[in-house]
């Protein structure tokens, strides 16, 4: 049995037609994902705002307990020396004469958030030497979920590990001495 078309062939109108529809219909798939991606990014920072939220308050208690007493306490910390191009944010900042500890806050942290830490440090200490700021700069990120990998990558990178322990959370100390910057 032979085929046979039932159908004209596509010609250049019918074809365009159907691209041009295709091409709304793309547009709004795009707008839809842009939509969810910006209310996904506000739940993340939102979620990010609970674990500072469930952490500062005790922070300089727990960092008192292993000997870091830091009395002042800042939260969103910016750096933003426009003469050097030096710019940086800071979840917290714990501070004292002698020592500042900058504390990265993730829900979820990865070794590329703490990789980005380190570059944070070596920023902060850029600019705390063109300033005479003479401090020693320290560590640490706190995280809600955090796979066993992330926390040695931490640790070995001389960071202080933050993580909830029960009701309230627990720091754990690098494995070495801690990276000062």
């Amino acid at each position: 049995m032979e085929a046979t078309q039932t159908e004209n062939p596509p010609n250049f109108e019918t074809v365009w037609a159907a691209l041009m529809e295709n091409r709304e219909q793309l547009k709004e798939t795009d707008r839809i994902v842009k939509e969810n991606a910006l209310i996904v990014g506000k739940l993340g920072k939102r979620m990010g705002e609970v674990v500072e939220y469930m952490v500062v308050p005790n922070l300089r208690e727990k960092f008192r307990e292993l000997g870091y007493d830091f009395p002042q306490t800042h939260q969103n910390s910016n750096v933003s020396d426009h003469k050097n191009k030096i710019f940086l944010e800071i979840d917290v900042k714990l501070e004292n004469g002698d020592k500042a500890m900058l504390v990265e806050v993730k829900t979820k942290p990865t070794t590329k958030d703490v990789q980005d830490h380190i570059k944070r440090l070596k920023k902060m200490r850029k600019y705390a030497d063109l300033h005479g700021d003479k401090r020693t700069f320290l560590g640490a990120v706190a995280g809600v979920v955090m796979m066993d990998n992330v926390k040695e990558f931490i640790l070995k990178q001389g960071f202080f590990l933050i993580e909830p322990s029960g009701e309230t959370f627990i720091i754990i100390p690098p494995d070495n001495k801690p990276k000062e910057w």
